[in-house]
C-alpha cells in the first residue's frame, strides 16, 4: 500500500501524489483478557502525561504508560510534524486563489546604450536646405521693416541608415502588479485533494500511534511477567534455604546422609544463578519498556500495575471469541458472506474491471471489522486521491481566465542625482519648459489562457493516473483477504494461548501439590530426597511454563485487538 506524497503546488501536488472452556471457574488475573477493553489514552491523549521527575521515581500505570509514549515518543512527534507540514502544504494550495500582488523596482546604468538603425531619408517630403535671402528683404530690413525668411528646399543628399541610441545612460522603475485566478478547473480540484490529504496525513499518524500503543502494551505486559516470576523464584529459593537448612539439621543429627544435603545445595545454586539471570531480564524488559515510551533509559520507574489487575471470565472470553472462520471474518456473528458476483455474469468469469472514482471515498460493501482497521480507511483515502489526480488531469484541458493590473512609473536621467530628483508633470525648467523624468504608466486586462495541443502530454497523464486508481482499487480485494487472514490467525492465536495456559496452570497446581507432598514425606522420614529434588525441579518447570503461557496470551490478546481494529477504538 503505497504512502502519496505530498505536493508545493496544484500540479507538483497531483504529480507526486501517485508516489499499515469452557470452565467459568477459572480466572485469569490478567488485564488484556477483559470483556471490557482496556482504558487507552485518546487519540489526542486528555491529561498530562507522568512528568519527569528530577532524580525520583516515576510510577507507571500501563494506561499512563501508553498516554506518555502516544505524547512524547520521537517517532510519534516526527509523524505529528509530518502531519503539521501537511496542513501547511494545504495552505500553500489554498494560498494560490488568493489574490497575489508584487512590488517591484529596478535601477539600471546603462553604460553602452544600445543603438538602433534608422533611415531618416524613408520619412519622405523635401530635404531643408537653407534660406533664400533677396535684395528687396535686405533693404527692408535695413529701413526697420521686418521681414519674414522663407525656408528654401532643395535635393538632401542620399544618406543610409543613421545609428541612434535612445534613452539616457540611468533608468529606474517601480510597480505594483496585481492578478487574481477568476477560473482554473485544476485549482478547484486542488482544494478538495488538500483537504483528502489533510486527512490521509491524520490517518498515517493514527497508524503510527496504534502501533506504540501496540510496542508499548507488549513491554509491558513482558516485564509485569518477569517481575512476578522473579518475586516467584526469591520465594522458591527461600522455601529452599529452608528445606536445607531442615536436611542439614537431620545430618547433623545422623538421620540424613551428606548426599542428601548436597544435592540440595546443588539445586539452590542453580535456582540462584537462575534468579540472578531473571534478574537481568527484568532489567531488560524495564528497559525495552522505557525505549518503547521514549523515556530516558536514567530515568527510574516502578509499574504500578500488576498481573492481577483486573479478574475476568476466561470461558466468557472464549464464547466471544468462536471459532476462526476465513469465510466470514471476525465478530461474534461473523461478518456475513463476501460481496457475490453481479447479477447475470457467468460463473468462473474474471471480475469487471473497477469503476472509476471521482474523488470520494467508496462506501464499500465490507462487514464492519474492515472499516474498523486504519489501513481499510487509509486505503479509501488513497483511492480518493486517485481519483482527483485523475479529474485533475482531465481538467488540463480545461481554459484558464485571470484579471491582471499593474500601476508604476518609470524615469531616465544623465545622472543618478538627477534621476532620483523625482520630477513630476508639474516640474519646469529655468527657461519654463517642462523638464520631467519620471512618468506612470498603468493597465488593467484579463488573461485567457486555452491549451490547444500538448503533444497528446495530458493523454497519456491521464492514461497513468487511471491505472494508479485502478491499481489502488485492486488493493482492496488484497486487504481484505489479508484482514481476513490476521482476524482468523489471532482468533486460533489467542484460543491456542488460552488452551495453553489452562494446562499449565493445572499443571502448576499438580507440581506444587507433589512438591508439597514430597516434602512432607521426606521430613516424616518416608521420603527420599532424590524424590524431594525432582518434585522442585517439576514445579519450577511448570512455573516457568505457567507464566510464559500467561505472556502468550497477553501478547495474543494484543494482536487479536489490533487484527480487529478495536486496538485502535481503545486508543481512540
Amino acid at each position: 500500500m503505497n504512502k502519496l506524497p505530498a505536493a508545493v503546488s496544484i500540479s507538483l501536488f497531483f504529480s507526486l501524489m501517485n508516489k499499515t472452556l469452557q470452565r467459568p471457574r477459572r480466572w485469569l488475573g490478567a488485564a488484556l483478557l477483559g470483556l471490557a477493553p482496556l482504558a487507552l489514552p485518546a487519540q489526542t491523549p486528555q491529561g498530562a502525561p507522568p512528568v519527569l521527575g528530577t532524580g525520583g521515581t516515576m510510577a507507571l500505570s500501563l494506561p499512563q504508560a501508553i498516554r506518555y509514549a502516544v505524547q512524547t515518543k520521537s517517532s510519534l512527534l516526527a509523524t505529528r510534524l509530518a502531519e503539521q507540514t501537511a496542513v501547511a502544504r494545504v495552505g500553500e494550495i489554498k494560498a494560490q486563489g488568493l489574490p497575489q500582488v508584487n512590488v517591484a523596482a529596478n535601477l539600471a546604468d546603462n553604460f553602452k546604450l544600445q543603438k538602433s538603425l534608422v533611415d531618416f531619408s524613408a520619412f519622405g517630403g523635401p530635404p531643408l536646405n537653407g534660406t533664400t535671402l533677396t535684395q528687396r528683404d535686405i533693404a527692408a530690413a535695413q529701413s526697420g521693416q521686418a521681414v519674414t525668411l522663407s525656408p528654401a528646399y532643395g535635393v538632401a543628399p542620399a544618406t543610409g541608415p543613421t545609428p541612434l541610441a535612445f534613452g539616457l545612460q540611468y533608468a529606474g522603475n517601480t510597480a505594483a502588479s496585481f492578478s487574481q485566478q477568476l477560473f482554473d478547473g485544476s485549482y478547484l480540484i486542488g482544494l478538495k485533494a488538500a483537504k483528502v490529504y489533510q486527512e490521509l496525513s491524520k490517518k498515517q499518524t493514527q497508524q503510527a500511534e496504534i502501533d506504540v500503543v501496540e510496542q508499548v502494551s507488549k513491554a509491558y505486559y513482558s516485564t509485569l511477567v518477569a517481575r512476578s516470576r522473579l518475586a516467584l523464584l526469591a520465594r522458591n529459593v527461600q522455601r529452599l534455604d529452608t528445606v536445607l537448612y531442615q536436611t542439614n539439621q537431620t545430618f547433623k543429627a545422623g538421620f540424613a546422609e551428606k548426599l542428601d544435603v548436597d544435592r540440595l545445595r546443588v539445586q539452590r545454586n542453580n535456582l540462584v544463578v537462575e534468579q540472578q539471570k531473571a534478574q537481568r531480564l527484568t532489567e531488560l524488559s524495564i528497559a525495552l519498556l522505557k525505549f518503547q515510551m521514549g523515556l530516558p533509559q536514567a530515568q527510574p520507574v516502578v509499574l504500578t500495575d500488576s498481573l492481577n489487575a483486573a479478574i475476568v471470565d476466561a470461558g466468557a472470553l472464549r464464547q466471544r471469541l468462536g471459532a476462526a472462520n476465513f469465510g466470514t471474518g471476525s465478530g461474534p456473528g461473523g461478518l456475513g458472506a463476501l460481496p457475490a458476483p453481479p447479477a447475470g455474469a457467468a460463473p468462473g468469469a474474471p471480475a469487471p474491471a473497477p469503476g472509476l472514482n471521482n474523488g470520494q471515498p467508496v462506501q464499500t460493501d465490507a462487514a464492519f471489522n474492515y472499516n474498523n482497521r486504519i489501513e481499510f480507511s487509509t486505503l479509501q483515502t488513497q483511492q480518493a486521491l486517485a481519483g482527483l489526480d485523475l479529474r485533475n488531469r482531465t481538467a488540463g484541458a480545461y481554459p484558464r481566465l485571470s484579471l491582471t493590473a499593474a500601476y508604476g512609473f518609470t524615469g531616465s536621467a544623465k545622472s543618478v542625482t538627477d534621476l532620483f530628483a523625482f520630477r513630476g508633470p508639474s516640474s519646469r525648467a529655468t527657461n519654463g519648459f517642462p523638464n520631467q523624468n519620471w512618468f506612470g504608466f498603468g493597465n488593467v486586462g484579463l488573461a485567457l489562457t486555452v491549451p490547444v495541443f500538448d503533444g497528446f502530454r495530458r493523454h497519456y497523464q491521464v492514461q497513468q493516473a487511471r491505472i494508479a486508481q485502478q491499481t489502488i482499487e485492486r488493493g482492496f480485494e488484497t486487504l481484505r483477504q489479508s484482514i481476513d487472514l490476521q482476524d482468523a490467525q489471532s482468533r486460533t492465536t489467542l484460543i491456542n494461548a488460552l488452551d495453553v495456559l489452562d494446562n499449565q496452570q493445572d499443571n502448576l497446581t499438580l507440581a506444587a501439590d507433589v512438591a508439597r507432598v514430597t516434602r512432607i514425606k521426606f521430613n516424616a522420614g518416608v521420603g527420599s530426597n532424590i524424590e524431594v529434588f525432582t518434585a522442585e525441579t517439576s514445579l519450577r518447570e511448570a512455573q516457568t511454563n505457567y507464566y510464559a503461557a500467561i505472556y502468550d496470551v497477553l501478547v495474543a490478546k494484543v494482536d487479536r485487538d489490533k487484527a480487529t481494529g478495536e486496538l485502535y477504538q481503545q486508543a481512540k
